[in-house]
């Protein structure tokens, strides 16, 4: 293990993620989910209960957020970073902005990376022929003019991968790492095997292999391969990498426990150089104290499979029309609610580093920052996190008793997970409370990153009662007195 324990870090200096080490930032898992424990009242809960009523009954029968949602996936589709749809994106995010009559609403410029897709393809070569499912990850290089055949190398852990050794030289490496199932207690188990997807193809490299795959990570498969970002580390030969789907991942372990496999790849990707692009805004300006914040958000671009309904279309019509309700039910707080559709999450997170950065002066007054990137599922409840352990304690209590509040759509459910997400993570150094929405992510990683990411998946039920939830807990830190992290 000592050989690997530097191999795995993101090319433009991204956290460390790879054998022994967590995945980035912008990878997270979703951790062990507990209820929240319920603080004594403070009369928080008591004084918004009426208004929280009348945003809840609104929102609920509110369907404009799936009208947004089934607008943006069926006549612009997905939308990778520097993709002529993601700039498509933009523009339409601007104006149904502009047309539901929020303030503010404007772009700021940020340079993205440019990845295209080319053609793919790959196979089984001995002992049987057969055609592979697969798909490249984000990022990855082309392999030569033609493709590679290889002997194939199938590990199921980091300790396998050396154990391997030399066999490794010269071959294409499988790790065939299975994704937990979900359970209500621990969620989805994405952040135990997607180490393996963003660093197996460096770590194989460092041991002279040609290529890599790796099993989908999901837990469920319908013979749909499962994309996602893998990130490369300097000084290590580049290889390309592709994702075959779970029945295809157990095939080909069956076969090399059998005798010698070999398998052909094909990759014709491009990576062209940054391209501008952009984070949108839109803001329900506050009565008496507009230059105190509220953040909500979530990201507008997507991989360049399916229609990136889940991931994360719906999490960015959330906040769109979290700000329409409010302003058709004209409750205007003292503080403003900005909706921050941040790009580029998927490959690089440079809108959240862009966004952080250019209002850095704003932080101190922003008191809270809120994201969802985890489908338009059912509303759980709340995640939440601080930069101080004392801040935390008193922002999940608070969080807590607002969530009593959501009890007519079973959203009551709080835990301190350290975080609220990888957009608003970049804020959290600056003291700002961080804050998810916690939904039912049980079939979420069944679609994720792949080509049934479409609008049929999403409920507009369930994605009218995710708007209730971030309307309510916008509303009322944007109104309350005191920060949700004061002492």
């Amino acid at each position: 293990m000592k050989q690997l324990a530097l191999i795995v870090l993101l090319a433009a200096c991204e956290p460390a993620a790879g054998p022994g080490a967590p995945a980035p930032a912008w990878i997270a898992d979703t951790g062990t989910f507990t209820p929240g424990t319920l603080p004594s009242s403070s009369g928080l809960a008591d004084r918004y209960r009426s208004v929280a009523q009348k945003i809840i009954d609104y929102a609920h029968a509110d369907r404009g957020a799936y009208a947004k949602l089934s607008t943006l996936t069926d006549t612009i589709g997905h939308r990778l970073a520097g993709s002529p749809e993601l700039d498509k994106a933009i523009a339409w995010a601007a104006q149904t902005m502009k047309d539901d009559g929020l303030d503010n609403v404007h772009t700021e410029k940020v340079m993205v990376p440019h990845w295209q897709r080319g053609a793919e393809a790959g196979a089984i070569i001995t002992p049987t022929a057969r055609a592979l499912h697969l798909i490249g990850l984000g990022g990855s290089v082309a392999t030569p003019k033609g493709g590679i055949t290889a002997p194939l190398v199938v590990v199921h852990d980091w300790k396998e991968l050396e154990a391997k050794g030399e066999a490794v030289k010269g071959a294409i490496v499988l790790y065939d790492v299975a994704m937990p199932a979900f359970t209500d207690s621990d969620g989805a188990g994405y952040g135990k095997v997607v180490p393996y997807r963003f660093g197996g193809a460096s770590a194989a490299a460092k041991l002279g292999a040609v290529g890599m795959l790796i099993r989908s990570v999901t837990a469920r498969s319908l013979s749909t391969p499962h994309t996602g970002a893998l990130g490369y580390v300097d000084n290590v030969p580049k290889i390309p990498a592709a994702a075959v789907t779970v029945e295809d991942a157990e095939l080909l372990d069956r076969l090399a426990q059998r005798g010698p496999v070999s398998v052909h790849l094909a990759l014709d990707e491009q990576q062209l150089p940054d391209v501008e692009s952009a984070n949108v805004i839109g803001e329900l300006r506050g009565s008496d104290k507009p230059d105190e914040i509220v953040v909500i958000g979530g990201h507008i671009d997507s991989w360049d499979v399916g229609q990136g309904a889940q991931d994360d279309g719906a999490g960015i019509v959330m906040m769109m029309e979290t700000l329409h309700v409010l302003k058709q039910l004209h409750l205007q707080p003292h503080r403003t609610i900005r909706a921050v559709l941040f790009v580029n999450e998927e490959n690089g997170v440079r809108g959240a580093k862009a966004y952080a950065e250019a209002h850095k002066d704003e932080l101190a007054k922003t008191v809270m920052a809120l994201e969802s990137d985890s489908g338009g599922f059912a509303p759980q409840g709340f995640m939440v996190g601080h930069e101080d352990p004392g801040a935390a304690k008193r922002l999940v209590d608070r969080v807590a008793e607002i969530a009593t509040l959501l009890g007519s759509i079973r959203a009551t459910r709080v835990r301190d997970s350290g975080g609220g997400g990888t957009d608003v993570e970049p804020m959290k150094p600056a003291g700002v409370p961080q804050v998810g929405l916690w939904v039912d992510t049980e079939h979420y990683f069944d679609y994720h990153h792949t080509d049934a990411d479409t609008l049929d998946k999403v409920d507009p039920q369930e994605l009218a009662d995710c708007v209730a939830a971030v309307a309510v807990i916008a509303y009322v830190a944007a109104d309350m007195q005191d920060r949700l992290d004061a002492k």
